[in-house]
Formats: structure tokens, sequence, C-alpha cells
């Protein structure tokens, strides 16, 4: 019958015409790869099982691990979650614009509409742009937002097809949506928002600025916190299933694990790390289902999949909960959010795309998330201007097994603190000040508890501090061998001047730069 089927003309040309078809189609999808990026908010170097963590079991992201590649030196540019953010989208370090503390409702965008975005580049590769979750950035061009009006420019004008998600933080007003510029249920003629009102919204601890604006009650009613998580969870997954036909590029910036720590009720009392723990575990069940609906969708093998973080794990009231049950948030490294210690730049990274990157690799190279916009040019074979992504250095071929080593040397790190803006060059992190740079009260139950003053909470130790203070003799910055101590317990300020020389002069010369 098959000699039958092949002598009948007709028939063999339709055979091979599909035959080319399909290999084109084939070719077309290994060429653009779907891109999912996920970016959890303050998860820290030790909140996840697959880095070392012991009271939290995150066996979703474990098994992302196992399939692709986990980084152990991938930094945040900023300890910081809004500047971070800006670092990732436009591939610039948030120094240059002077951008170093959080966005709250009254900020405008903070993102020049003429930089080139990670968005952009996917969209000029003929990709889908989408973001869900938290933005963090501002919107529109004037200050106060006012909120009742479209929200533009805003991500829309920054190279993303479409926005849904949390405008500003899940713990700071509005408690509301935002989808593409508008308010998500905002009847502003008879509903409008009102600043200086209390906030219409449910009650959490660590939930601040209730009485920075009001209003827009139907607006409110469609936020319910203990189900952020699943709503942001089920608008990724829809963004997947409707672009599944198309390459896409999908930036989901989750809440968790934020603080307000408001899992859903099924999360409630899940981990052995109080509300903070049930937060983590309800984000390793979100990558879950992304990861499902790419294997459902038979998405999975075309699919570069990137899990990090915005910033290191913090110390905040849940967070000390967590720290008093036994749970590290950031591992063995020193500091915490906003902190120019390891703690609050260095976070996890993990990468997978099946018959590009190797199962079960662990990789050392000094990579940073402002490094994503670059890698995503070379993905999607973009030769980048001096312009675009200036400080953008991609490493795809540390993620492919092309090099061993990535091509950065040194990366500019941003804490809260201007005065602790610091440099990480080889194996040495330079910071010109003392202390961490982040948060520095002083009593335990505090939502701003941190720096030397923690230390006797958290047992951290390092050579400037005793007592919860800075030595009176300590030197005035801090030189660190990372090779040698990662835990940043000995400073060498004093043993290296011609080190402290070097990197000091380098890190101006970066700061003078115009790009």
């Amino acid at each position: 019958m098959i000699l039958e089927f092949l002598k009948n003309k007709k028939q063999l040309l339709f055979l091979l015409l599909l035959t080319v078809n399909f290999l084109a189609l084939g070719q077309n999808k290994s060429e653009k790869p779907n891109v999912v990026l996920i970016n959890a908010d303050d998860i820290g170097f030790g909140d996840l099982s697959v880095y070392g963590g012991k009271k939290i079991n995150t066996p979703n992201i474990d098994k992302l691990a196992s399939q692709g590649m986990r980084f152990t030196d991938y930094h945040s540019a900023s300890a910081v979650c809004s500047p971070s953010r800006y670092a990732l989208i436009t591939g610039r370090y948030p120094a240059r614009s002077d951008f170093w503390s959080p966005v709250f409702l009254r900020t405008p965008l903070q993102i020049d509409t003429a930089r080139t975005t990670i968005a952009d580049v996917m969209k000029k590769a003929g990709y889908t742009t989408g973001i869900v979750g938290k933005w963090h950035l501002g919107f529109q061009d004037q200050e106060p937002i006012n909120w009742n009006k479209a929200l533009k420019p805003g991500p829309l004008e920054l190279g993303f097809d479409y926005y849904f998600g949390v405008p500003v933080l899940n713990s700071h007003p509005p408690f509301v949506y935002v989808e593409n510029h508008k308010v998500v249920g905002l009847q502003a003629e008879k509903d409008p928002f009102v600043y200086g009102e209390k906030a219409a919204t449910r009650y959490f601890d660590e939930k601040f600025g209730l009485e920075a604006i009001g209003g827009a009650t139907a607006a409110h009613k469609l936020y319910k916190d203990r189900m952020v998580g699943t709503t942001l969870k089920d608008t990724a997954v829809s963004f997947i299933k409707k672009h599944k036909d198309e390459p896409f590029f999908l930036y989901f910036a989750t809440t968790n694990i934020h603080h307000p720590f408001t899992s859903a009720p099924q999360f409630i009392g899940t981990s052995e790390a109080g509300p903070y723990g049930d937060s983590i575990n309800e984000l390793d069940w979100m990558v879950s289902e992304i990861m499902k609906i790419l294997e459902e969708e038979g998405l999975a093998e075309n699919t570069l999949l990137i899990f990090t973080s915005d910033n290191g794990g913090m110390l905040n009231r849940g967070g000390q909960t967590a720290r008093e049950a036994g749970h590290a948030q950031n591992g063995d490294l020193l500091g915490f959010k906003f902190d120019a210690w390891e703690g609050g730049h260095r976070v996890p990274l993990i990468a997978r795309w099946p018959g590009h990157i190797k199962e079960g690799v662990v990789n050392n190279a000094l990579t940073s998330n402002v490094d994503l916009l670059a890698t995503m040019a070379q993905l999607t074979g973009q030769d980048l201007n001096e312009n675009e992504g200036p400080d953008s250095i991609g490493f795809l071929d540390v993620l492919t097994g092309a090099a061993k080593e990535s091509k950065r040397k040194e990366i500019l790190l941003s804490p809260v603190s201007k005065n602790h803006l610091s440099l990480r060059s080889g194996d040495w992190m330079y910071i010109p000040a003392q202390g961490g740079g982040g948060f520095s009260e002083e009593h335990p139950g505090n939502h701003t508890f941190g720096g030397p003053a923690a230390f006797p909470f958290t047992g951290e130790k390092n050579s400037d501090i005793a007592d919860g203070k800075i030595k009176t003799d300590a030197p005035p910055a801090q030189l660190y061998n990372l090779k040698e101590d990662r835990n940043e317990h000995t400073n060498v300020y004093r043993e290296h001047p011609d080190v402290i020389k070097k990197l000091d002069a380098e890190l101006k010369k970066i700061m003078s730069e115009d790009k």
C-alpha cells in the first residue's frame, strides 16, 4: 500500500509540502523561543530549598532548577525594589538616574519613554509582550499621579502590549488592579479616588499609608488581599494560553513574598516559618502553575523560563518571625534587602530551556539583572547600539554552555543609601562607608529593624561590629574578598590600600560616565 501511495504523484507532492511546512514551523519555533521571566518580590538567597533553605520546602522551584541552570553569583543591580526593576527593564544602572528608593502612589513614571526597554527588544523581534503583576515604577508624567485619569505613560509606552497588575505595592495604596491604562472597576465620575482619605481595604499587619488616598470603593472591592497571588497567576496563565500560537515574552512580576503576607487560605499554616513561609509556599505553587500550562499547551520545549528575585530577603516583622523559627532569608549572607552587603542583592537565578540549557547545572558566573536586556537581544539575534541597555552585558553563551565565565567582571550595586553605592570587581567587594546602608532601626518588632543593631537578633558576625554597634576603631569603609569570605565576616580594608585606591577610582569613573 505504501508503494501504491508513493506512485500517486499528487499524494507524493502533498506529502513533501507537508514535510517542508512542518520543518519550517519547527525552524521558526526554534528561532523564536517564548520567554517567561518570573521576577519574584523579596526572595532571598536562602528562601528556596534548592538554595539551602532549611525551614522552607519549594519542590516546584527545585524541580525547575533540576531541569536547567542555577546561578550562585547573580545580583540585582539594586537592593531596593523599584530601582532593581528599573535595571532589569532598561539595562541601565539606576544610580545613573539618581534612583535609590521605592516608588509610592504619587510618583510619576521613572523610565524615559525614549529609552529602549527589554520589552522593546522583544517587540522588535516580533514578540507579543506582556507584563502581569507588580509594576512599581510610576505612571504619567506629573506628580502627584491623577488616579482618576488614564495611567499613561506607563508600561504600554515602554514596549509592552498588555499590562495587568498591582500598580505600586501590596503594602501601600492604592489597593486596586490596573489593566493597561485604567484602574479596573473605577467609576471616576461618581466614585473617584480622593487624596487624603482613608484607603478602602482590609487591614493586614505591615500595610502602610492607609490615610494617603481613599474613594474608588468599587475598584477597591475587586482587590481581595488573599487572592492577589491567585489573580496574578490566573492572568499570567491566560496570557500564555491566548498567545500560544505566536512568540511571546511575559514578564511575570509577583507580589509574593512582599509584606503583608496574605497568601490564599489553602496556604495558611503550611510552612515552618509563619506567614512569611506560607507566602513562599504560595509562590512555589504559582511557579508550578506556569510550568503546568507550558506543558499542557506544548510550549515547554520551546520556552526559556527564568526565575529570579528583585532583591534580597527583608527583615520586616514577618521576616523576624521567620528568623525566630530558624529560617534564614538570605542563607549565610550578611545583611538584608536595602543593604550593600551580599544579603541585599545576591539573589536566586534559575533558567530552563530544554535542548539548549543543560539540566542540573550549577553556575558560578558573575551576572546581574541589568544583563537580562542584552541577553534577550542575543537570544533574538539583535545588535544593540551604545545607548540601548548601556550597562547590560549578555550572558546567553553562559546559559547555553558555550562559555563557562561571563563577560561581566564588575557590577555597580545600589543600596538605599547613596553613600554606600558599592562596586563588585572580580572577587573584591568595595563598600565606601561603614555598615550596610540599609534599614537601621534598633528595636526588634519594628518594620525597619536592621543594620548592626540586628546582629544580636540574627546572629550575624562582622569584624567591624560588636554588641550591635559599629566599633569605634572600625575602618571608614569596607573591603571583602568574596572568594575567601563570601559571608563578609572580615573587613580587610586596612590590609589592601592599593586595592581600595583602584576600586574607589573605578567606582567614580563609572558614575562619571554619561549613559
